[in-house]
């Protein structure tokens, strides 16, 4: 009786397994279509991480939202555990561990609630993903509309983080911090080394966080510049070196000088 109904649940197990994997790694019309909806679905809950601050005024109907939120979250995680043919090579990824992470401060709100505001690292899990690659980026045959946008998804978590935990411990500690936006503010001015002056964090802490920024976000502004007028590469790897990236036009590989064919558009 028992290996009878072993027998009859491993195929629906694996059924499930092919199913899943259909969807978050095929390149079928509908498998795509999956994945759209996922991301239109993340991009509604990382829009409910950024207007949190305001919406816990809300009291109980915020933390329904909240644990309604953090039951997608789950099953989107455990789909994608569950169709990934390694778990534990699943589980070494690190952003895999940011929206574990995401998730933890989702179901237990009253124990992290100082760690909220990184649940805006979700947006930077979301645009460094395969999944959004695959879907939205294979529109592309190049890396720098990846590199660009990768480099803008560093720097927009960066202000928002920043942000979040600035409106979190210095709401009414810090004179002028008195809203969300007045710790947008302050983050903007100190990120882009404006100083303006009129709002500035207390004690020898409150000028450490603001080096941070201002080193952090001056890194971020180099890389997306960087990104922005870097010369356009398409990747190509190399069958012999393995050298990733090419000029579009190359005929022979930089590092090696072996013979490449590269695709043009037209192809």
């Amino acid at each position: 009786m028992t290996s009878d109904q072993s027998q009859t649940a491993r195929p629906d197990g694996l059924r499930l397994r092919a199913r899943l994997r259909y969807l978050y790694h095929g390149a079928q019309p509908a498998a795509v279509k999956f994945r759209l909806m996922v991301i239109l679905v993340d991009l509604i809950i990382i829009g409910f991480f950024l207007a949190a601050p305001i919406l816990k005024e809300a009291g109980w109907v915020f933390y329904v939202a909240d644990y309604f939120i953090a039951a997608i979250l789950g099953l989107d995680l455990a789909a994608r555990a569950y169709a990934y043919s390694d778990v534990r090579d699943w589980l070494k990824k690190p952003i895999v561990w940011v929206d574990l992470f995401v998730l933890a401060t989702l179901l237990f709100p009253a124990w992290l609630a100082n760690f909220g505001f990184l649940r805006l690292l979700r947006f930077w899990s979301l645009l460094n993903s395969d999944l959004f690659w695959r879907t939205i980026g294979r529109r592309f045959d190049d890396t720098r509309v990846e590199e660009i946008t990768r480099a803008l998804a560093a720097l927009i978590t960066f202000v928002f983080v920043v942000t979040g935990f600035v409106y979190a411990y210095f709401r009414g500690k810090a004179e002028h911090i008195n809203g969300y936006l007045d710790a947008l503010y302050f983050t903007v001015a100190t990120l882009t080394t404006t100083g303006f002056g009129d709002i500035t964090l207390p004690g020898n802490w409150g000028r450490v966080i603001s080096i941070v920024v201002m080193l952090v976000g001056i890194t971020l502004f180099i890389r997306l510049a960087q990104t922005l007028i870097r010369p356009h590469k398409v990747k190509f790897p190399c069958p012999t070196c393995g050298l990733q990236k090419h000029d579009p036009d190359a005929v022979h590989c930089k590092a090696c000088g072996q013979i490449l064919c590269i695709p043009d558009d037209g192809d």
